[in-house]
């Protein structure tokens, strides 16, 4: 995979969503192998897969089968990210959610997720729904 075959960034909800069998699964599956995630948002599907016991092979295993372009968090990410924090204060928007806004604003593709206050953010980021 190159980044020109990249279609979306996933955000942790949309990658939970497939691993749990969850609604929103189907519009997921298409993106395996075309998507890219921020490290933060892979931090938290390694954490949530943790919280349900799965150990450290299995969640290696799991991550891998999606063939995900991990972005890392770097240094612009980090300072995109936190500029964000003032521009979505009061809004339930957590680190996760923002590192995935900026990779997809980064990267100039849509963010997938499940959260549907994203779309009356009002950024400069197209907002793909799972669900």
């Amino acid at each position: 995979m190159t980044p020109t075959d990249i279609r979306a960034v996933l955000d942790t909800s949309a990658v939970l969503a497939v691993i749990f069998a969850e609604p929103g699964a189907d519009r997921v599956i298409p993106l395996l192998g075309f998507s890219a995630i921020s490290s933060v948002n892979l931090c938290e599907v390694v954490a949530k897969l943790c919280e349900r016991n799965a150990s450290a092979a299995e969640i290696e295993r799991e991550v891998e089968r999606f063939e995900l372009l991990v972005v890392s968090f770097d240094e612009f990410l980090a300072f995109e990210a936190g500029v964000l924090h003032i521009k979505t204060k009061g809004r339930n928007i957590s680190l996760g959610d923002r590192a995935c806004l900026v990779t997809a604003r980064r990267m100039d593709l849509p963010a997938c997720t499940g959260d549907r206050q994203w779309l009356n953010l009002g950024l400069d980021v197209t907002i793909e729904l799972i669900r």
